[in-house]
């Protein structure tokens, strides 16, 4: 969407909707098009906020020698973008100090696995952890991922760099972009404890993980007690 199109008012592609369900009431269709209007609302400012990011000039150039090991072998920061100008960079809370991984973490990743071989088509995607590639590859099988391409940070001063100075086991997100064999920093989710508003956890926007925004559809939403495990029971 670009930013200099003309657009109906929200509302008024609501109107034009015209869904209706069996017994609803009147009270409720009216209730509903008001949110519908302003889920449009919202549709149209992830669009500009994407926009906005798009435009971004470059960020620093990434000039450290940070050295990798993947199901391959060893590697530099650029073999992690093999014949792609964008690389993605989740780092993955399974430091060697923690028995298991993030549940939290291992939840998204678990969806993204799915979406890994999509994704390579645009960009390339690689999971970073601090723990010794074996282990990273042992849950790797446990989980049974297949898409995920998965990599040690060999001496943490990726992790140093881009998620934590004091070298602590976090989650990050960074994007980084390769023009004319030159690479920079392009962007890196910056939301959490100190942006948070009164009353949520910490997350990002658009939110990282599929889980709560299909639970962000429910009536009890996502819940303020639950986050999810590595094994149920059932």
């Amino acid at each position: 969407m670009s930013s200099h199109a003309t657009l109906a008012p929200a509302s008024e592609l609501a109107l034009k909707n015209g869904a209706h369900y069996p017994n609803e009431s009147e009270e409720y269709r009216n209730a509903r098009n008001a949110l519908l209007a302003e889920e449009i609302e919202l549709r149209r400012h992830i669009e500009r906020v994407a926009e906005q990011r798009r435009a971004l000039p470059l960020g620093g150039r990434v000039t450290a020698p940070y050295k990798f090991e993947g199901e391959n072998g060893h590697g530099d920061f650029a073999s992690l973008f093999g014949d792609k100008q964008t690389l993605i960079v989740y780092s993955y809370m399974f430091g060697p100090q923690r028995k298991r991984p993030c549940p939290m973490c291992t939840s998204l990743l678990s969806a993204w696995d799915g979406e890994a071989k999509d994704v390579d088509q645009r960009a390339s995607l690689a999971i970073v952890a601090r723990s010794p590639i074996d282990r990273l590859l042992a849950f790797k099988e446990e989980r049974r991922w297949t898409g995920l391409k998965l990599y040690t940070d060999l001496t943490g001063e990726y992790s140093r760099d881009y998620v934590s100075a004091e070298g602590d086991d976090d989650a990050a997100i960074n994007v980084f972009t390769r023009r004319d064999g030159v690479i920079h920093h392009f962007w890196s989710g910056e939301m959490g404890g100190k942006t948070a508003d009164p009353g949520q956890d910490p997350r990002g926007a658009p939110d990282l993980m599929p889980l709560w925004n299909i639970l962000d559809m429910t009536p009890e939403g996502r819940g303020s007690n639950w986050y999810p495990k590595l094994d149920y029971e059932n």
